[in-house]
């Protein structure tokens, strides 16, 4: 059996009790962070061997995972945080293990995209997840402008570094939209600012951008 199994996105205590009981029960774990994976199976005093599954890996870990689950093991996929499949790896190997016929769930979970959109305050019932943009500013404002006329609310994920870039051509290219800029969810310093692109922009004039933020923008005619 193949498990993807969701993990905290800051806050421990959000480790699922089913999410524990597969870690403890599964054959080995794929971790996109062998370390980061240590340190919370460690917390949670669970011994498991480990194999590194990664972006820049991922076609050859993959094969090897869809080896040794085809020989009867079981696996347990994680990411960094969150939940795997989802802007990290997991994808191609459900895909693997579908055409090989071997069994797949998920142990849900902690999800940055679902609590950023909660807590933005814009329209939840219809979204579309977009992930990290581009870095170049051409190709960015091109990605940005196939959404331009959609409705959906829009979420991104952005770094720090890049941040302010990306909300003034999200500005450039939707308008001065009502938007949410999330960041370090479930941890202590948590914080959800929200308003006009125009103001979210013009507040980190005066604030450097830390930690990975979730950016969440209304859709075409979402008034704020």
């Amino acid at each position: 059996m193949l498990y993807l199994v969701a993990t905290p996105i800051g806050n421990l205590s959000d480790m699922t009790l089913r999410g524990l009981e597969i870690l403890r029960e599964v054959d080995l774990v794929a971790s996109e962070d062998t370390r980061k994976t240590g340190r919370l199976l460690q917390h949670f005093e669970i011994k498991k061997r480990q194999i590194s599954f990664h972006e820049h890996n991922e076609a050859r870990a993959g094969q090897k995972i869809i080896n040794l689950l085809l020989q009867g093991q079981s696996v347990a996929v994680v990411s960094d945080a969150g939940t795997p499949g989802i802007a990290d790896p997991g994808y191609t190997l459900v895909r693997q293990a579908i055409a090989h016929d071997i069994p797949v769930t998920m142990i849900p979970g902690p999800s940055a995209v679902v609590m950023a959109l909660v807590l933005s305050g814009l329209p939840s019932h219809s979204f579309t997840f977009r992930g990290f943009p581009p870095r170049k500013e051409g190709k960015r404002r091109r990605f940005l402008a196939v959404d331009a006329e959609s409705p959906h609310t829009l979420i991104f994920y952005e770094s720090p570094y890049r941040l302010k870039a990306f909300l003034a051509d999200a500005l450039e290219v939707y308008g001065d939209r009502p938007a949410a800029i999330a960041n370090e969810l479930t941890k202590l310093y948590e914080s959800v600012e929200r308003g006009l692109l125009s103001e979210l922009l013009a507040a980190f004039d005066e604030v450097e951008p830390r930690g990975e933020y979730v950016v969440v923008i209304g859709g075409e005619g979402v008034k704020g």
